[in-house]
């Protein structure tokens, strides 16, 4: 096969992750309806980390002691970032969670400034005013905003420091061994949020066939599977390429919130998603360090 469809076959293998990360936003909602938040996450991030330990058994010793501690520290920050968004998904519409979420792509400039005193261009500034006007149409109630939209934002500013720490301490370091000390760390956060919200129930396995189908496609498909495909398509993709086709998350989110929950989006929704869209596509318009770093974030 020529190197031409080869890259075709990456954009494409990319496009179906995305629409499994899309759709897992429904999934979520639905499961966190019948389980709590930190017992779907721990159960799911542990299921993860089971299975990228199954692939390769030995990546983690690789690491060695900063690498363990960076994977920590990455780990974290994503696992609140998980929680913030699942918190948020009890409360706000699949689809527009899944627009929120997106902010993170304009987040990760400002934050790689703030924290690494790197300079923020002209167009992430103008992304920031497009992204703002955009939340606002979506996650405005009158003239204030619901908790469940504020959740999702604080989970899109955590994956932006995510992206940040990654692009600074994942070079030179086995990706699949970093990853694995990343959801066991989000996997043993979730167990211990279940256990000060459980008291002395403590983790609660899933009540149901329902529930551990949701697990099953966001452990193996949506987080262990997808990296595996992650990693193939950027060895074939440029970085900005398969960063702008990361872009068409929310746009799956958006499509099967309203296909499959019924979720219903008026014209300030509708308004709101595009701005946010449009907001994205400024910040990916031009080659820039972090949109390598963007595509390896571990997704829902």
């Amino acid at each position: 096969m020529s190197l031409r469809a080869n890259r075709v076959l990456a954009v494409l293998a990319l496009l179906a992750v995305c629409a499994i990360w899309g759709a897992t936003f429904v999934v979520v909602k639905d499961a966190i309806a019948r389980m709590s938040v930190a017992d779907f996450l721990a159960w799911r991030f542990a299921l993860a980390a089971v299975a990228m330990v199954a692939l390769r058994p030995n990546a983690v010793r690789q690491l060695g002691a900063v690498g363990r501690r960076d994977g920590v520290l990455l780990g974290l920050a994503l696992g609140a970032g998980y929680l913030l968004q699942t918190y948020g998904l009890r409360s706000t519409p699949a689809s527009v969670s899944g627009f929120i979420t997106g902010m993170f792509v304009v987040f990760t400039p400002l934050g790689a400034g703030i924290l690494l005193r790197r300079p923020v261009g002209p167009m992430a500034w103008l992304a920031v005013v497009v992204a703002t006007v955009g939340l606002g149409l979506l996650a405005l109630r009158g003239f204030a905003v619901g908790t469940g939209e504020l959740l999702t934002l604080g989970c899109a500013l955590a994956f932006a420091i995510h992206i940040v720490g990654l692009g600074e301490w994942s070079a030179g370091r086995n990706p699949v061994a970093l990853a694995v000390v990343q959801l066991a760390t989000v996997a043993a956060l979730g167990a211990v949020a279940a256990l000060l919200a459980g008291g002395a129930v403590g983790l609660r396995p899933p009540p149901d066939a329902g529930v551990w189908g949701a697990l099953a496609l966001t452990a193996l498909a949506a987080t262990a599977l997808a990296f595996v495909v992650q990693t193939w398509a950027q060895s074939l993709l440029s970085p900005t390429r398969a960063a702008v086709v990361m872009t068409t998350e929310p746009v799956f989110a958006g499509i099967f919130g309203v296909a499959l929950a019924g979720d219903q989006l008026g014209w300030r929704q509708l308004a709101g998603a595009g701005l946010v869209l449009i907001a994205m596509l400024l910040v990916e318009a031009r080659p820039r360090r972090f949109a390598g770093e963007q595509i390896r974030r571990l997704e829902i």
